[in-house]
């Protein structure tokens, strides 16, 4: 088939290309491997004198949006460390070993003060195990009024307990080829003015698309986890299906609205279920003009498509990729979302707790909040701090400012703090493996659902 053709060409092009968001074990928007490696002293290498009070805590970062940029951060760290004299070491880590090194650190008790990620590792995974600080009491009634609401509730644990100070969201989406869209006549089902569709335009579009091209549209990626939000958001969106409960207790994926969605799909000329490829492939060949439309998707890649450097919202040719919320029956969509922020590990040295308090508070509740959020390419996860307005940061910059419009008020539950995450992302692409070889679709999504609910038990 002309698909795994220029699958391969287009793959052995852009090998130099950084997998963006999508790709690797990231939930969140950022980039998948970071842009520096090993330890860095806050200090940039130069010996000035120890701070004032002596306290030197250490923060081990994820490879999130801007902040996996040292020199982007280096200068909030040198600027808190001026004015609190609290040294900090940094350490950037990826997503394809970063938890096992954390995991080591904690069983060794040599954990970092600071964690930066989201609250599946924070709250769910290390919070519940005990190994972090509940920072309740750096949050008050004027904090709760000015954070996202969804967003703490996802940094909170089932007893109360927050885990995670959020610092900056997104809302992951899809996108579109314009360009490729109008040349078939299949924009005509775009609401470009509210970036919406329908399940039935969604269909329509697809079967334009594919009677232009007669290829391959869109791939339901199912290699692995890297880029799964887009794979559940479009299988929950197109017809009101649901991931978990609402209470977070149990894996739901078996609602006939999913399998319906799943049935639809695999029946689809145009959509191909591709066990070679993860989120950050599709996007690779999504920017090659070989997809016409991708479900991996957010902030980060429209700003900088596959984080090739060539430009916002392009293809390589130059053609327009537009943003779009996946499609739902009524145009009403509800998307998956990136919520990224700090913990504290419970080392317990209550001088360095105190300290990363500092660091937290500077960093998520102060003047100092806005360059922190703006830093990371994303949105702030409130809407002022400490009297400074953080509603507006990128009001310079027209794509922000529309995806905060047309996007980002579609945000979902964040249902990644389940139990059993890990081992259910893992169920989910496997799930979606055996759709795409002709495996009966309930009889799949019954087994599998139900690995992953055993696993909520553990």
């Amino acid at each position: 088939m002309k698909m795994k053709k220029l699958v391969s060409a287009a793959l052995a092009m852009v090998m130099l290309l950084s997998l963006a968001a999508c790709g690797g074990g990231n939930q969140g928007g950022g980039q998948s491997t970071p842009n520096t490696g090993g330890q860095s002293s806050a200090q940039g290498g130069q010996s000035d004198p120890a701070p004032a009070d002596g306290t030197t805590i250490t923060a081990w970062i994820y490879p999130v949006g801007g902040w996996q940029d040292e020199k982007a951060v280096q200068p909030l760290i040198d600027e808190f460390t001026a004015a609190t004299g609290i040294k900090v070491n940094l350490e950037w880590l990826a997503y394809a070993d970063g938890d096992d090194k954390v995991n080591t650190a904690l069983t060794a008790k040599n954990a970092p003060d600071l964690i930066m990620e989201g609250p599946e590792r924070l709250v769910a995974n290390w919070g519940a195990n005990g190994y972090m600080v509940d920072l309740s009491d750096m949050i008050d009634d004027t904090d709760r009024s000015e954070i996202n609401a969804a967003a703490l509730a996802a940094c909170t644990s089932a007893d109360g307990k927050i885990y995670q100070y959020p610092m900056f969201i997104t809302a992951h989406c899809m996108a579109v080829n314009l360009d490729a869209f109008k040349a078939a006549g299949a924009d005509q089902y775009l609401n470009l003015d509210t970036h919406t569709w329908t399940t039935d335009d969604f269909i329509k579009a697809v079967e334009a698309l594919y009677a232009k091209k007669n290829d391959t549209v869109a791939a339901v990626y199912c290699k692995g986890q890297g880029g799964d939000q887009g794979t559940r958001a479009l299988i929950n969106n197109m017809y009101g299906g649901t991931f978990t409960n609402a209470e977070h207790t149990q894996y739901t994926w078996d609602d006939p609205n999913n399998i319906k969605a799943l049935e639809q799909l695999k029946s689809m000329k145009g959509i191909a279920f591709d066990a070679s490829l993860e989120g950050g492939d599709e996007l690779k060949l999504m920017y090659q003009e070989i997809l016409d439309m991708a479900f991996c998707w957010n902030i980060a890649q429209q700003l900088d498509p596959a984080a090739a450097g060539t430009g916002a919202g392009k293809t390589i040719s130059g053609q327009e990729i537009v943003c779009m919320n996946f499609p739902s029956p009524d145009g009403t969509p509800v998307l998956q979302g990136g919520i990224w922020g700090l913990g504290i590990f419970n080392n317990g040295d209550q001088a360095r707790i105190d300290a990363a308090k500092e660091f937290v508070k500077w960093m998520c509740d102060s003047e100092h909040a806005a360059e922190a959020a703006k830093v990371s390419n994303f949105f702030a996860a409130r809407s002022a701090a400490e009297g400074t307005d953080l509603s507006n940061i990128f009001a310079d910059n027209a794509i922000m400012t529309d995806y905060n419009k047309v996007i980002l008020p579609n945000l979902g539950d964040y249902y990644q703090i389940t139990a059993g995450w890990a081992g259910a992302r893992t169920e989910w692409w496997t799930m979606l493996q055996e759709v795409g070889n002709g495996q009966n679709i309930a009889d799949s999504v019954a087994n599998h659902v139900a690995a992953a609910n055993a696993l909520t038990a553990g």
